[in-house]
């Protein structure tokens, strides 16, 4: 099939999916037409059977705001015109759906949308007053709809009072890419032997919950010596940082920005947190636990759906700063306990997420809609 594949190029679950998916579909032998206003940023190099339009967005001064969404529209309309697109899979609702909602029409309904939605599209924009209408109308109108949890897929149709076949279609993990790597090197450059290391991954907003994380770490530290590797970037990043020095951890917390190969990170790691109160997923957690790591999370959205509690990490409730302590510590000192989540967290990932079985799900939903 030729498929056109809308998502944000920008630091993030949905882009991140959207960018994999597009890889591996590609791999398969479909022709994948990346449409967006940038490079998808883990979208490198050449790779057969993709190809990247972008989104160009004429200032006018007439225009307070650049219209985004109608440039798309027409942008993914050109695409069609041009290729012959059999169907377009927008991920993220706003503005992607609607753009897409638009673009079919200009083309007189031969255009079948896929929408993918990824949380916060839903939790938090969705719910904004300004946009409930206009998300609610694009899921209804799209072909087909997907939620990456069922958490999602019960929010979604409650919240918008919605009488629409959504589909749970998980986001995946490639086992071959996403596996633990020695790199004893790299190992000791953040931590001596017989300190542990810490991460999180996240672009920082405050539904991550950074500065719980900075807490957590902290509570761990006081009773077994480790280190924190912060991976990403965003609004929380300062308050974190004043945090992590109030509470005399702050040369034991690392900042290392946003990085597109997390792998070798991962693998040097002992536990990962994620500690969010809003969580439609956890793909970060998921790269993690494919790495051999142990999770201790929240209890919250599609969270639960991903770890196992008590099997590849543990889940305790929303801003339990203590239990998470309590938690972490007794993996980290339990070598036995830490082996077998590692072993358990790897099973998960391979049999349940595994991307294969995953592209499968979508290349189904793509058949459908399209006949084909």
């Amino acid at each position: 099939m030729k498929i056109g594949m809308v998502c944000y190029p920008t630091y993030g679950g949905s882009g991140v999916v959207a960018t994999e998916l597009g890889v591996h579909l590609a791999r398969c032998g479909h022709e994948v037409h990346f449409i967006s206003y940038d490079r998808p940023f883990r979208l490198n190099g050449f790779q057969e059977n993709i190809f990247l339009h972008e989104v160009e967005i004429s200032e006018y001064p007439l225009f307070k705001f650049p219209p985004y969404s109608i440039a798309l529209a027409s942008q993914m309309v050109e695409v069609v015109n041009k290729v012959g697109l059999d169907l377009v899979h927008a991920h993220y609702a706003i503005p992607h759906a609607v753009s897409a909602y638009l673009a079919k029409q200009m083309l007189r309904g031969r255009l079948p949308v896929i929408t993918t939605l990824h949380g916060t599209d839903i939790t938090l924009v969705g719910n904004d007053s300004q946009f409930t209408h206009i998300t609610k109308f694009c899921i209804e109108e799209s072909d087909g709809v997907t939620a990456v949890s069922e958490s999602l897929r019960a929010e979604t149709l409650e919240t918008f009072a919605l009488d629409k076949e959504i589909t749970t279609v998980y986001n995946f993990i490639d086992p071959e890419e996403y596996r633990r790597v020695d790199n004893p090197d790299m190992r000791r450059y953040f931590a001596r032997p017989e300190e542990k290391v810490i991460i999180h991954i996240s672009n920082f907003r405050p539904v991550k919950r950074i500065r719980d994380v900075v807490r957590i770490f902290a509570g761990i530290n006081e009773e077994l010596p480790s280190h924190l590797l912060l991976v990403g970037d965003g609004p929380e990043r300062s308050a974190a940082l004043h945090l992590a020095e109030k509470l005399g951890v702050a040369q034991r917390v690392h900042f290392l920005g946003k990085q597109e190969c997390v792998v070798q990170l991962l693998s040097i790691a002992d536990l990962f947190l994620l500690p969010s109160e809003k969580e439609s997923f956890g793909l970060a957690a998921l790269e993690a636990m494919a790495c051999g790591v142990p999770v201790v999370a929240t209890d919250i959205g599609g969270i639960p759906e991903v770890i196992s509690h008590g099997e590849c990490g543990y889940l305790a409730p929303l801003g339990d700063v203590a239990q998470m302590v309590r938690q972490g510590l007794d993996i980290l000192i339990n070598p036995e306990l830490h082996g077998k989540m590692a072993s358990l967290a790897r099973r998960r990932t391979t049999e349940k997420f595994h991307v294969e079985k995953i592209v499968g799900q979508y290349e189904e939903i793509y058949r459908k809609v399209t006949g084909k």
